[in-house]
C-alpha cells in the first residue's frame, strides 16, 4: 500500500510506500552485504534481539516445492508466545495479487476483456465525472475518455483511495462500496497517472461477483483456494483460529522498542460474517498458503498438474499494465519495469511476497508490524531476501 504526495493512508504510512519499498528491497537486495551466505534465521535474529522486530515466519520456495520454511521471534511477545509454521497473519495489500489470479480466470474463459470499460460489467459507473483545478477554481466534467477493467486493476483509473463513506474496509458489501466510487469523481485522466486505489482493486472485485454469479469470496475460494489447498486463507478467521494471529506492533513512544496495537482498519470481532470483503485487503493467511500461491504463479498458472490460470494470462498481470506512466504495476502486482523483473506486493503490515522468475524463487516474509522502531526496520526485509537468494540461488 503506497508515494508520498497527498494520497490515502494506512495509518501513519503513505498507502503506496509498501509497494515502492517491496520494490526497492528486490532491486536492491545485495545492498545489505555480507561476505558470506547468512541463514534466514540468523540474519533476522538480530533484530529479535535488539527489540526491532516482533517475529516473522519465512519461506523461501521454487516452482516445485518449498525448500525453507522458518520461523523466528515472537507472535504475542508479552506471552513469549513463539512463531510458528502456521501463525496467521493480516496480509492486507498482498489480496490484490489474489484479487488479479481471480480476474484472469474470467479473463481465460472469455468473459472478461481487460480493455472494457468497466460500466459494461457495472452500469452504474456510467457517466462518471472527473476533477480538474485551475487556478484558485474547482471544476467537474466528463473525463476525455472511460475507465476500463486495466485502468482499475492497475491504479490508473483515477478513483481514489477509498471513498468518502469507507471508514474501515470491511464497513460495506462490495456492491453497496462499488456505487460509492461510482459517484466519486475522478482525480485526473484516466491512464494518465498512478494512484493508489484500494477502490480500484475492489472495483475488479465486484467485476467478478456480477460476472461469474457468485460472491467474490466463493469464487476465489472455489477456484482459487481449493484447487492450491490454500485452507488457512480467508477473510473471516475462526475464533480458534484468531487465537494463532500475530499480534500486531508498533514503535512505543520512546521510538525504542514495541508496543502493541490493534488492527485499526476493521471492524471487530474478526470473526462475525457481518464484517463484509475487501478485494484490494482484507485477507488473512499464512506463510505456507502464500508461498502455494506463488510457486503456481511462478510455474505459469499451473500447480500439482493442474492447470489454474493460462500462462499468457500470468504473464499480462505480472508485468507493467501502467503505459507510459512511470511505475510499474500490473494487474494486482507490483513489477519491475523490465520483461525478466521480479513481481509480487507488499501489505500495511509490513508483509511480502515477492517472486524473483530469474533466480525461480518465491519469497515469503510475514510480520505484523504498523513500523519498526529507530532505522533498523529498513533493513530487515532486504536482510531476509538477500539471505534467501544465496542460501538458493540457482
Amino acid at each position: 500500500m503506497f508515494a508520498t504526495h497527498r494520497l490515502s493512508t494506512f495509518g501513519s504510512v503513505p498507502v503506496f510506500t509498501f509497494v515502492l519499498f517491496a520494490l526497492a528491497v528486490s532491486l536492491h537486495a545485495g545492498d545489505a552485504a555480507t561476505s558470506a551466505p547468512k541463514s534466514i534465521v540468523a540474519a533476522l535474529q538480530p533484530f529479535v534481539d535488539s527489540n526491532t522486530l516482533a517475529g516473522a515466519v519465512t519461506v523461501v520456495a521454487t516452482k516445485e516445492k518449498i525448500v525453507s520454511l522458518e520461523t523466528v521471534g515472537y507472535a504475542d511477545i508479552a506471552a513469549k508466545a513463539p512463531m510458528k509454521e502456521d501463525t496467521l497473519f493480516w496480509i492486507a495489500s498482498m489480496s490484490k495479487p489474489i484479487t488479479g489470479a481471480a480476474l484472469m480466470i474470467l479473463v481465460d474463459e472469455g468473459k472478461v476483456n481487460i480493455d472494457d470499460p468497466v460500466e459494461k460489467y457495472l452500469p452504474e459507473y456510467k457517466n462518471q465525472v472527473m476533477i480538474e483545478k485551475k487556478e484558485n477554481q474547482v471544476f467537474v466534467r466528463k473525463p476525455a475518455r472511460v475507465i476500463t477493467v486495466r485502468d482499475v486493476m492497475s491504479h490508473t483509473s483515477g478513483l481514489p483511495f477509498m471513498s468518502r463513506i469507507e471508514s474501515k474496509i470491511d464497513s460495506y458489501t462490495l456492491s453497496e462500496s462499488a456505487i460509492s466510487y461510482a459517484l466519486t469523481p475522478l482525480t485526473h485522466e484516466p491512464g494518465s497517472k498512478w494512484v493508489y486505489s484500494n477502490a480500484g482493486i475492489n472495483t475488479g472485485g465486484r467485476i467478478i461477483e456480477v460476472v461469474s454469479g457468485m460472491p467474490f469470496d466463493q469464487f476465489v475460494e472455489k477456484r482459487l483456494f481449493i484447487p492450491l489447498g490454500m485452507k488457512d486463507t480467508t477473510f473471516w478467521p475462526s475464533e480458534s483460529r484468531l487465537k494463532q494471529l500475530a499480534k500486531c506492533y508498533k514503535p512505543n513512544a520512546a521510538k525504542n522498542g514495541l508496543e502493541e496495537t490493534p488492527i485499526q482498519y476493521f471492524t471487530y470481532p474478526l470473526h462475525e460474517r457481518k464484517r463484509h470483503i475487501c478485494p484490494g485487503g482484507g485477507y488473512f493467511s499464512t506463510a505456507r498458503d502464500v508461498a502455494t500461491f506463488g510457486r503456481m504463479v511462478l510455474n505459469g498458472g499451473e500447480f500439482d498438474g493442474k492447470r489454474i490460470i493460462s500462462e499468457a494470462s500470468i504473464k499480462v498481470m505480472t508485468s507493467k499494465q501502467t503505459g507510459t506512466v512511470e511505475n510499474g504495476y500490473g494487474l494486482g502486482w507490483a513489477c519491475e519495469n523490465k520483461p525478466t523483473g521480479g513481481f509480487g506486493h507488499g501489505g500495511a503490515l509490513a508483509t511480502d511476497l515477492w517472486i524473483d522468475p530469474q533466480q525461480g524463487l518465491v519469497m515469503v516474509y510475514l510480520v505484523q508490524h504498523a513500523g519498526y522502531p529507530g532505522t533498523e526496520g529498513k533493513t530487515i526485509l532486504p536482510a531476509f531476501k538477500k539471505a534467501a537468494v544465496e542460501l538458493f540461488k540457482k
